[in-house]
């Protein structure tokens, strides 16, 4: 089968066909950075990355660039509030969203550019855009250049509008502006901002809008065209919106495809700082569910769809996930690891079909079945097999037990290997009050381990203990 991705821009579902056969280019929004990530941010980066590691199964060659958006209205405030430089709260926040990444089995993207690394990129568009007519700076002297939503008759069409209904832009004042919908390109030194957060230009000393941030970036690492946009369905109007008709008035014919996810709602409502309900990944880890967990809770919901965030479903997730764990650290205790082996048809045709995880899913468990049978009858050929099936599938998922991602780190490491310590010690003290035939004891010290999370199953290969709940 052909990829097929549902396209924002046509609003349908479209054959997948790359710009340059065999390779793929994507462009994700990343963070602003005047905070650190909540779970709702976090969802974007697994999303993309599964569809990432599904291009690369397919066989492409990925250039997967993701920006940070390290000078912004919303970092300059914050930095005014703490009287601290915007570049330390930026950089600060950068760190945690790393830290997050790789906590979740985040691929690195091929290359993270931040802003405020693109100045010149960004002067050199607006230059294009004012001599084509597109834009213009201010008549007043504040060094603003707006784009002329007025002079691009395509504008609206991603976010299906129409510009007479659209309220106006309030990244600027509405005075400078010949229409109120027009959009700053570059922004002026104002009083009050931090003396540190300007750069110089033909307009006068200033900053970048946030939107000309995004063209200048994919045009200097992606090209002049490139694959898939992506970002959070939010961010398809105005962040998006203005991003198309910036770069096309600017003669870019920028993205074939625009792809967006679903957000992460809480209560009904979007989460965010502003709002008061943002979740971040110490708080899962308070709710004893662990990072691969809370990506498969992402991966298990259609990448288009809300989801709207409870601890419950959080936790069913993790039980599900234990579930399919518990068979995989069976099987290779009985067969061995192995690789991951190629995913069964009926997978790939539901990841083909818009990236459908839901129904991909369906394939694994009905995979992890069949393993569960032939586990408990002893045929080890079709444990082998759906062990292989399960892990290849696992692994475009993001979420392999096996995975060494899930294993990395040193003080976790360390931990495990005390945890693992202390497990076996009580298993001992356990095995000799078998062999004494004091039950009582034995059932003790296992019930012990149980309210202590930890589950003991007898194997024919001796006792093996896991976190969480029993299969």
């Amino acid at each position: 089968m052909t990829l097929r991705l549902y396209d924002t821009a046509t609003r349908s579902v479209r054959d997948f066909v790359p710009r340059e056969a065999g390779k793929v280019g994507i462009y994700l929004c990343g963070l602003t950075l005047q905070a650190s990530p909540h779970i709702g941010h976090l969802r974007s980066g697994v999303n993309y990355d599964v569809l990432r590691r599904w291009l690369l199964a397919r066989g492409f060659e990925v250039r997967f660039i993701r920006n940070l958006t390290d000078i912004d209205d919303k970092i300059l405030v914050k930095a005014v509030e703490l009287d601290r430089p915007y570049w330390s709260i930026a950089y600060a926040n950068e760190l945690k969203l790393t830290a997050a990444y790789r906590a979740l089995n985040v691929l690195p993207p091929t290359y993270e550019p931040r802003a405020t690394g693109h100045i010149p990129e960004m002067q050199q568009l607006i230059t294009k855009l004012i001599d084509a007519g597109h834009a213009y700076p201010a008549s007043d002297g504040s060094g603003d250049v707006y784009f002329d939503v007025h002079s691009w008759p395509a504008y609206g069409a991603l976010s299906n509008q129409c510009p007479s209904d659209m309220q106006s832009a309030g990244d600027a004042p509405a005075r400078c502006k010949r229409d109120p919908r027009d959009f700053a390109l570059w922004k002026g030194a104002k009083p009050g901002e931090p003396t540190d957060a300007y750069w110089p230009s033909p307009w006068g000393r200033g900053r970048p809008g946030w939107h000309i941030e995004c063209s200048a970036m994919c045009w200097r690492y992606l090209g002049s065209e490139f694959d898939i946009h992506g970002g959070g369905l939010d961010l398809t109007f105005p962040h998006h919106e203005n991003e198309l008709a910036q770069s096309q008035a600017a003669g870019l014919p920028f993205a074939r495809y625009w792809v967006h996810h679903g957000l992460l709602n809480i209560g009904g409502a979007k989460m965010g700082k502003s709002c008061g309900n943002s979740l971040d990944l110490t708080y899962v880890d308070s709710l004893g569910v662990r990072p691969v967990e809370l990506r498969y809770y992402y991966a298990a919901a259609h990448y288009r769809s809300m989801i709207d965030y409870s601890e419950d479903a959080l936790r069913e997730a993790a039980v599900a996930y234990r579930r399919i764990e518990g068979f995989v650290q069976r099987s290779a205790e009985r067969v061995g690891a192995g690789q991951p082996a190629v995913v069964p048809v009926a997978f790939a045709a539901a990841m083909d079909d818009d990236l459908n995880t839901s129904a991909a899913l369906a394939v694994l468990h009905e995979t992890l079945r069949d393993g569960n049978t032939a586990l408990t009858g002893g045929d080890d050929v079709t444990v082998r097999t759906a062990l292989g099936q399960v892990r290849a599938m696992l692994d475009i998922l993001g979420v392999d037990p096996l995975d060494p991602a899930w294993s990395a780190g040193g003080d976790t490491d360390d931990l495990c290997t005390v945890v693992d310590s202390l497990v076996q010690l009580a298993l001992e003290q356990r095995a000799q009050a078998r062999s004494r035939k004091d039950w009582a004891a034995a059932d003790a010290i296992r019930d012990q381990l149980k309210q202590a999370g930890v589950v003991v199953e007898d194997t024919p290969q001796g006792p093996r203990w896991t976190i969480g709940e029993q299969d």
